[in-house]
């Protein structure tokens, strides 16, 4: 038995898509012209469209008929939103690669790691704050 399919996978044709976000096949042709919704290609350059370019789409024209914004727009804030979903993405890299670490060495020389937010027992030892660099 197959899963689930995958958001991204390029199952629908363009007369599908178009059926599915209440479009015109040609609008989806224009949308991919101008870099608004830009679907897969099959083998014989036909544009294959996944579940998240159809939301896509519905998308765009919700902000065309309801919010009254014009395509020039529509691609400026899906730049922008691609733009911030790229952005966070490298912060969360950064985050996960630059959280210090806390270390503390027992006067017998043991060494353990601090869980975060907890202090080290004073016993003569030693406290060292480790912040990786990252060299990518």
């Amino acid at each position: 038995m197959a899963g689930p399919i995958d958001d991204d996978a390029p199952i629908y044709v363009i007369s599908v898509a178009a059926e599915l976000a209440g479009m015109h096949p040609q609008t989806l042709r224009q949308y991919d012209r101008l870099g608004i919704v830009t679907p897969q290609r099959a083998r014989g350059r036909g544009r294959r469209y996944s579940r998240r370019d159809v939301e896509s789409l519905r998308e765009v024209q919700r902000l065309s008929q309801d919010e009254g914004i014009n395509l020039a727009g529509i691609r400026r804030i899906i730049e922008l939103e691609r733009e911030l979903d790229r952005a966070r993405d490298e912060l969360g890299r950064l985050r996960a690669v630059t959280t210090a670490r806390v270390f503390a060495a027992s006067a017998s020389g043991e060494v353990s790691e601090l869980p975060q937010g907890r202090r080290a027992r004073r016993s003569g030892g030693a406290l060292v704050i480790w912040r990786p660099t990252y060299r990518g």
